[in-house]
């Protein structure tokens, strides 16, 4: 155990970029936090800390061990809770990732509701349009969009987002609307792309055959992350193609609307993904079904 209170005090360290604040944080002395740290490097025998006069920053070796450091402290918590009653509530910390838009409209707005039920559990949660490394960066789980690349996770499927076309008002007022396929070539889509320079098929969609087919649109700006996207579309740069989940507000006030609803894409899949974990914590497990239930109105 001596060896895991040593990794504690360097993941706080690291949290706070701070030996003092690590310290006071601890309730420990700052003698002890750094002869900790130090004893730590010597014996992985790396450099984990950057340490100047005014911060305290990781290495790339300590970004490495911090991520797994985690992991190892989450399981270590396990095992000491491992027969612990019901009744005494779960602890301990759930790190996630999940898109912005489901972060921003559901779940954070919702997240209170789960925390009343599980006082003791901390959330760490990221929301980028980035596919993090779930086992390197030590998330217990994730949240994803679209198809799955990644078959060394488990994959709880939750269900399908509807994916519509809209534009908004100010861009029917300037360009009109289009009707037709063949009106869309007088029009302009937004381009979504998360590696700008990468060509974007333009707009795509389903034939009466069920085969995705694809129309080169004119268009003056790419963008690489989704809340740049629904911000092009609401300033009438124009036509994108977006889940309905992240746009149902923006419908309902009808700053955007539906267009060519009979040429849609596929549904998006979406999944939380998990570590191939034998025994999945139970704070983990009751946060997946959470989840399940908060997204539940959007999927089918």
């Amino acid at each position: 155990m001596k060896d895991l209170n040593v990794i504690r005090i360097f993941i706080k360290v690291a949290q706070l970029s701070s030996f003092s604040k690590a310290a006071t944080s601890l309730n420990l002395p700052k003698s002890s936090v750094s002869q900790a740290v130090t004893m730590l490097e010597s014996t992985l025998n790396t450099r984990l800390l950057h340490r100047t006069t005014r911060t305290v920053n990781m290495t790339s070796d300590g970004e490495l061990f911090y991520q797994r450091a985690l992991g190892i402290i989450s399981d270590a918590d396990d095992l000491k809770n491992l027969f612990v009653t019901e009744d005494k509530g779960l602890t301990g910390r759930i790190r996630v990732d999940m898109p912005q838009a489901v972060s921003r409209d559901t779940i954070i707005p919702n997240l209170s509701s789960f925390l009343k039920m599980h006082p003791n559990l901390e959330i760490e949660l990221g929301s980028s349009d980035r596919r993090v490394d779930v086992i390197k960066e030590g998330f217990d789980c994730v949240v994803r969009v679209g198809e799955l690349t990644d078959s060394s996770l488990i994959a709880r499927r939750l269900g399908s987002f509807k994916v519509l076309n809209c534009i908004s008002r100010c861009y029917v007022k300037n360009h009109g609307l289009p009707k037709t396929l063949k009106d869309l070539k007088n029009h302009y889509i937004v381009r979504y792309s998360q590696t700008l320079g990468i060509p974007d098929p333009g707009f795509e969609y389903l034939d009466s055959n069920n085969q995705l087919q694809s129309m080169t649109m004119k268009s003056q700006l790419t963008v690489n992350s989704s809340e740049a996207y629904l911000s092009a579309a609401l300033n009438g740069f124009g036509l994108i193609q977006t889940p309905i989940h992240g746009i149902s507000k923006h419908l309902a006030s009808a700053e955007l609307v539906q267009v060519l609803p009979q040429y849609a894409m596929p549904d998006l899949p979406i999944n939380i993904l998990y570590p191939n974990r034998r025994h999945l914590p139970k704070r983990v497990s009751a946060f997946m079904l959470w989840l399940e239930e908060q997204l539940s109105v959007f999927t089918k």
